[in-house]
């Protein structure tokens, strides 16, 4: 505003804010009027951040929402307060202009009534700010489609900030309305503790100097029980901030007993092999600041404003940085979560899982794997020219064009796959990459759940190691979950047609929701904050997105 004074005159006409053309007011007012220049200022600042002119597409120009006969009622005051307190729901209060409502209201207190046009511009951009805080809150304040979070998304209608907005103040019940317009999934009102209690660390004066200086560096590039270590009492300092220890622990340098404990619970909190080895990555977790968890949480308060994961009775999601599936249904808005299991998601590197949501339709009974042409150009032929046993082995045939099945194998026939002109595929059976049983839900990047012949991957902590699918660890608990409601499917015929090694696939009855969710942040164990690593890098694409989207509305 380097010419705030020049705009202060051009606009004062236009929102009847002008004293030039006013009769002066009785010399008992006359301190009232810097008080007027303040309010004055202050809404004409506001027009810079909300972009002057657009309250009226919100509400009539006639209808005032928070003031009483010229002064501001307390629903005014609240307002004011939940847009102050918008971090408390990962928003940031800079976005809605509280700080100069704050203050707008508050010089408005010396007078017994505020000009109409102050009036009408404060109640205008109050209801803006609350229409946009209450937008904000349910939908989330990006397209998840800009950083290709492909989610289908909430219908337009399914909740109007408006009316919301104006059937609480009428019933004066504001506070109320927020919680009834955030996210309902419980692990949103989860994640709200968790923002506080990292929030309290980061603004505490002594815990958060506990991060100001970085640890120490480990001797031999690790830590082993019972070695020393000059920073182990910043570490254990560090590891009861964050309640992975009791405040009662003795300071030592030696690492042993109580503090390995605490090792591994942190561990288990970050996603890590709970070995109580002080590694490069237990090492690197323990540096990161509280400050960056507060950011971390309300990237994940963000995204379960979009993400589906309440939109059907019966749903799978998966977690993709935590390597997890849960199916669950939903009654009556809670979650009661039926099995749980790993699985295996596509490489961070080169083949990464989409997100996306869909419906699952079909499960297939030892099925065929169809080798994608990319495959079998960069792996199974190159494996098969090399050792052409692989081919009989591993129980491969060609499908050419017109459908015929060629099981012997020829120079031509691997040079058509290779070109495009001929298939691939592998038969049921026990070597059978997708295992024996494969979960649809039709996609455009042709991805599904499946079963796998190398169930010892699920052993490691990291598992983003196929080639975009994803592969489960409990194929007959999935399956049991999926066919349910299915009396003719109960487990014996389950394994029996998964053993068969005859393909066969079943028509589900009732499709079931399927969401490939990103989460980095959960909240489990009572109150146990996990981390997950931001392995697709999906976290730094939002934070940008969001500080644009901060910024913009400046």
């Amino acid at each position: 505003m380097s010419s705030g004074i020049e705009f202060l005159h051009l606009h004062m006409e236009r929102f009847d804010l002008s004293f030039r053309n006013r009769v002066c007011p009785a010399r008992p007012h006359a301190q009232a009027m810097p008080r007027l220049c303040i309010v004055t200022a202050l809404l004409l600042s506001l027009c810079f951040f909300t972009g002057s002119g657009r309250a009226a597409a919100f509400v009539d120009d006639d209808s005032l929402v928070w003031f009483q006969d010229g002064r501001p009622g307390s629903e005014a005051f609240e307002a004011v307060a939940i847009l102050t307190d918008a971090a408390t729901e990962g928003l940031s209060p800079r976005k809605y202009g509280a700080a100069t409502l704050a203050q707008a209201l508050e010089a408005s207190q010396g007078f017994d009534t505020l000009p109409a046009g102050v009036i009408m511009r404060l109640d205008h951009n109050l209801t803006e700010a609350m229409v946009r805080y209450f937008r904000d809150l349910h939908f989330g304040q990006i397209d998840p489609r800009q950083i290709q979070e492909n989610f289908t998304p909430f219908a337009p209608d399914r909740f109007d900030p408006l009316a919301h907005l104006q059937r609480a103040v009428r019933e004066k019940r504001l506070r109320e309305a927020v919680g009834e317009a955030a996210p309902q999934v419980p692990l949103y009102g989860r994640l709200r503790q968790a923002l506080a209690q990292y929030r309290g660390l980061a603004d505490d004066p002594f815990f958060s100097t506990l991060w100001q200086s970085p640890l120490p560096p480990l001797p031999n590039s690790k830590l082993e029980i019972g070695e020393s270590y000059a920073g182990m009492p910043l570490v254990t300092l560090r590891l009861i901030a964050l309640g992975d220890l009791p405040r009662e622990t003795i300071m030592t340098e030696r690492y042993e007993g109580n503090i390995v404990k605490g090792i591994m619970d942190f561990q288990v909190r970050h996603g890590l092999e709970p070995d109580g080895v002080i590694g490069r990555k237990t090492y690197a977790q323990l540096g990161v600041t509280p400050s960056a968890r507060v950011r971390q949480i309300v990237l994940s308060m963000e995204r379960l404003r979009w993400t589906p994961l309440l939109h059907a009775p019966r749903m799978i999601a998966v977690n993709l940085p935590e390597h997890i599936l849960e199916a669950y249904e939903v009654q009556n808005g809670t979650i009661e979560v039926q099995t749980t299991m790993r699985v295996i998601i596509g490489s961070a590197l080169n083949t990464r899982t989409p997100l996306f949501d869909g419906r699952m339709r079909f499960v297939e009974f030892s099925p065929y794997w169809n080798v994608p042409l990319s495959i079998a150009r960069s792996e199974v032929v190159p494996k098969i020219l090399r050792d052409p046993s692989y081919f009989v082995r591993q129980g491969f045939e060609f499908v050419a064009a017109d459908g015929r099945i060629i099981t012997t194998l020829s120079m031509d026939d691997l040079e058509a796959v290779r070109s495009g002109r001929m298939r691939i595929r592998q038969r049921p059976g026990p070597k059978n990459a997708l295992g024996d049983i494969k979960f649809v839900f039709p996609n455009k990047d042709s991805i599904f759940l499946h079963h796998t012949p190398t169930t010892h991957l699920f052993e490691k902590q990291r598992r983003d190691l196929s080639h975009g699918c994803i592969r489960v660890e409990d194929p007959v608990g999935l399956a049991k979950f999926v066919l349910r409601h299915d009396e003719v499917w109960g487990e014996e015929r389950i394994r029996e047609a998964m053993s068969a090694g005859v393909s066969t696939t079943l028509r589900l009855r009732e499709p079931l929701q399927v969401v490939l969710a990103y989460n980095t942040v959960q909240v489990k164990n009572g109150g146990r904050v996990h981390f997950f690593q931001d392995i697709y890098g999906q976290d730094e694409l939002l934070d940008r997105a969001l500080r644009r989207s901060v910024q913009t509305s400046q």
